[in-house]
């Protein structure tokens, strides 16, 4: 049995991107086209920044792909907003944790 490749995890910055590029090449299909719009208005960091913070929140060994792409997308600044994203998480943070994700993020604000 063929095993299905995992879905990659990218932030909303880069959803952005890479539909914005598929957009110049042909008409995107109406949820597409949707996403792009959503993308467009919701992300807050440039690609660039996106994958450079992505890049450094999953360097923490608490932080999965999945869990870092939430933290580029919602720029949290309260340690009940980090919780709240590893809510359904099997990890629990310590306070070190917490603080080392926010003082990422500060950087990016």
């Amino acid at each position: 049995m063929e095993q299905q490749a995992q879905p990659k995890v990218v932030p909303l910055a880069e959803v952005k991107e890479l539909l914005a590029k598929e957009a110049e090449r042909r008409d995107l299909a109406t949820d597409q086209r949707l996403s792009l719009e959503h993308a467009q208005r919701f992300a807050a960091l440039d690609p660039t920044q996106a994958r450079k913070l992505f890049k450094e929140l999953t360097a923490i060994k608490a932080v999965t792909e999945a869990s870092a792409a939430k933290i580029v997308d919602l720029l949290p600044q309260h340690p009940d907003d980090i919780r709240a994203i590893f809510a359904k998480e099997r990890v629990t943070l310590d306070k070190k944790d917490v603080d080392q994700i926010l003082d990422l993020v500060k950087n990016y604000l």
